[in-house]
């Protein structure tokens, strides 16, 4: 056995981890960075802090997967992710269906069939974390529970969206509580949706991951994250006390199974 095929490796080898793991980094705290200063802007620059927010935050989740799972896992969630939520968005933005009747305004950049192209992005900020938890929760329900999350993640997206005047509803019929600009048929939408999305995914995703991988602490992190801010955002700075606290209760009790199970020691599915 010579030096160079022993201590060099090992070197090269936690180098490179460290390595991956500061870029990770990096890309989290320029994420979170963006979104605390959100309520702090106004006008052009919150538009922009508003796309680039998405950009950084979907970029984050697709790096962690492919540190953690592999170049083929991140490309085919990424594309599944990405062609699905352009599709539903697209047929939803025609018909009105699966979420009522919406527009999106032209300050979101580019749009493709009425649909601009930062929304499937903002699909998958979510969604990665969110599979990673359903995969731990539920072995064969997983899609349930990841549709449930995004359901509930969409409690706090949708009143941030629209008092901002990124896209606009027509209501008819019951509205979210507390949020009247808002169709309850849109959480339904997002329910549905959202568990056809996670069933792909948890069709077509390996779970094994790799032995030199990242582990899950940035995208529980996102999901921790996601509701204090969602909560304290609309409580002290968007005088939305309602929505900040329904919220907070209905994407709480979705993450409780899975933090509990974090906390427990359960081994991991994914």
């Amino acid at each position: 056995m010579s030096i160079r095929q022993y201590r060099p490796r090992s070197i090269s080898g936690r180098s490179g981890a460290r390595s991956r793991d500061l870029f990770l980094l990096v890309l989290t705290i320029a994420s979170i960075g963006l979104q605390i200063t959100y309520p702090l802007v106004h006008y052009k620059l919150l538009q922009e802090i508003t796309i680039a927010t998405v950009y950084c935050s979907a970029i984050t989740m697709l790096v962690h997967s492919y540190f953690s799972y592999g170049f083929r896992f991140a490309l085919t969630m990424g594309s599944v992710i990405l062609i699905y939520a352009f599709v539903v968005e697209a047929i939803g933005v025609k018909t009105g269906w699966p979420f009522g009747t919406y527009s999106y305004d032209q300050t979101l950049g580019t749009q493709i069939f009425g649909v601009p192209v930062l929304v499937p992005f903002a699909w998958m900020m979510l969604t990665y974390p969110l599979l990673i938890a359903s995969r731990r929760v539920s072995k064969n329900w997983g899609f349930i529970y990841g549709g449930m999350g995004l359901a509930a993640w969409d409690l706090f997206l949708d009143p941030q969206m629209v008092s901002a005047g990124r896209w606009t509803w027509k209501v008819v019929g019951p509205h979210v509580p507390y949020a009247p600009a808002i169709p309850l048929s849109n959480t339904a939408g997002w329910l549905f949706a959202g568990m056809g999305l996670m069933a792909l995914l948890h069709k077509w995703l390996p779970r094994e991951k790799k032995k030199s991988g990242s582990n899950t602490s940035i995208p529980d992190f996102f999901l921790a994250w996601t509701l204090f801010s969602g909560l304290v955002g609309n409580v002290f700075f968007f005088h939305r006390p309602g929505v900040g606290v329904f919220g907070a209760l209905i994407f709480g009790a979705v993450l409780v199974p899975y933090f509990f199970s974090i906390g427990f020691g359960r081994p991991a599915n994914l």
